[in-house]
């Protein structure tokens, strides 16, 4: 049942794909991330829905020219720099073919980010994406939250199956990430009712419902044991009450709800949280050092790297301090640097630091402009879910998720649109003023 479910909502969303790329890829963007034909585990489960999407994106692009712009910014030429880069280093890599089947599956992700950055025109089409990200990993922090709450902690909560986040931890982070966007949604409930049909709902109710999925979503980090996500949402709710402007409320919330959530956590929890202390006696993580000693060794005596495939016997055999002990790289600084050397790491970070930057130029331009205030606040909490990417990411291998390339997106794309509004108000006050 849940199989036809999917292929109908899928087919009907195709069809109005090629009317308009944009809507392809919402589609591509919520198969990407959410994986809901691997919930139904029967004849769907192994369809090449993402394929599909990309070919109707596609195809509809081709249809409507129009409607199709690629993306301008600094972020998008160092991607586009590093995309190459990687290119280079898999032409280097220790072992070529499975480093060029990774290096493939990377160029289509990011070239479908691309392309939703492409398709993006109003402010309707930003919230609508953000709504998609939203939906897409919140559903597993909803439901991930009541099952924490429901099992007192006592198991752990997992993603979306066959996908890069299926992992404890990996959700963790993309939990993480989409809080700070549905705070965003909460401050423009106005906007949220008008866009997603929920005008019939009193806007007190929709802002309830979405603190209730934050709230969730929070527990179900708490719930997923992972020691670098609670890491990351400290440092992300700790830059929320920076950035947001009721910090006396969202204050309070945090110092009322942080307890009680902690508390329902079974002692497992607590003892495995104690080991960010002592990670001296655990193994996991004297597992991950050696990886990033690994990393850095390869990156001394290879410019280029290792290519993608660097988690292998040969290549800890050369590289590890502790060859025995093979792990992948477990962060996404020392992955990027053990594949693609230190140059592949400045492009990484230059890229990241560059999107927060744009992130910062939001608020500054949407400063003392009531029409463009969502704008700013978007920009605000971007830089917040940056933050929980940073650190969370830190712990693990998820340099080419796609998700956080969507974040980069949206301030660009945003950020377009600001300029242009800026531009025409400018137009419109000389024209005004001229007469």
């Amino acid at each position: 049942m849940r199989d036809f479910f999917i292929i109908v909502i899928f087919s009907v969303w195709a069809i109005y794909a090629l009317k308009r790329p944009y809507y392809g890829a919402l589609l591509w963007v919520w198969i990407g991330l959410m994986n809901p034909h691997r919930l139904g585990w029967g004849f769907a489960y192994s369809l090449p829905f993402a394929m599909i999407a990309a070919m109707m994106t596609m195809l509809s692009i081709i249809i409507n020219p129009k409607d199709f712009k690629w993306p301008q910014g600094l972020p998008v030429v160092i991607l586009i720099l590093f995309t190459l880069w990687m290119g280079i280093t898999t032409n280097s890599a220790i072992h070529p073919d499975p480093s060029l089947n990774k290096y493939i599956d990377v160029l289509k992700v990011l070239l479908m980010t691309m392309v939703v950055g492409s398709v993006v025109r109003t402010r309707e089409d930003i919230f609508s994406l953000i709504w998609i990200i939203i939906l897409s990993i919140g559903y597993f922090g909803f439901k991930g939250g009541i099952f924490t709450i429901i099992t007192g902690g006592s198991f752990r909560v997992w993603g979306p199956p066959s996908s890069l986040v299926e992992g404890n931890n990996e959700l963790a982070v993309a939990l993480t990430m989409i809080i700070p966007l549905m705070y965003f949604m909460v401050k423009n409930t106005h906007i949220v009712a008008k866009l997603f049909f929920f005008k019939k709902f009193p806007l007190n109710w929709i802002k309830m419902g979405i603190y209730l999925v934050i709230f969730l979503c929070a527990v179900s980090v708490i719930g997923s044991h992972s020691r670098g996500a609670f890491l990351a949402i400290i440092g992300m709710l700790s830059m929320l009450w920076w950035r947001s402007g009721a910090k006396f409320s969202v204050g309070f919330l945090l110092i009322l709800v942080a307890p009680l959530v902690i508390f329902l956590m079974p002692d497992e929890w607590m003892n495995r949280m104690n080991t960010i202390e002592t990670y001296e006696e655990d193994a996991s993580a004297m597992g991950r050092i050696n990886a990033w000693k690994m990393a850095i060794n390869i990156a001394n005596d290879r410019f280029l790297g290792a290519g993608f495939s660097t988690a292998s016997r040969a290549v800890y055999e050369m590289y590890a301090p502790n060859p025995n002990d093979v792990l992948v790289a477990h962060s996404i600084y020392f992955q990027v640097l053990g594949e693609h050397g230190y140059i592949g790491l400045v492009l990484y970070l230059l890229f990241w630091l560059s999107t927060y930057i744009i992130a910062g130029q939001l608020v500054h331009l949407a400063k003392g402009n009531g029409n463009l205030e969502w704008a700013g606040l978007l920009g605000s909490m971007c830089k917040v879910s940056l933050v929980g990417f940073a650190i969370g990411g830190a712990f693990l291998s998820l340099a080419y998720w796609d998700m956080p390339y969507y974040i980069m997106i949206i301030l660009v794309c945003t950020e377009h649109l600001v300029k242009e509004q800026l531009a025409m108000h400018q137009s419109n006050q000389t024209t005004s003023d001229e007469c």
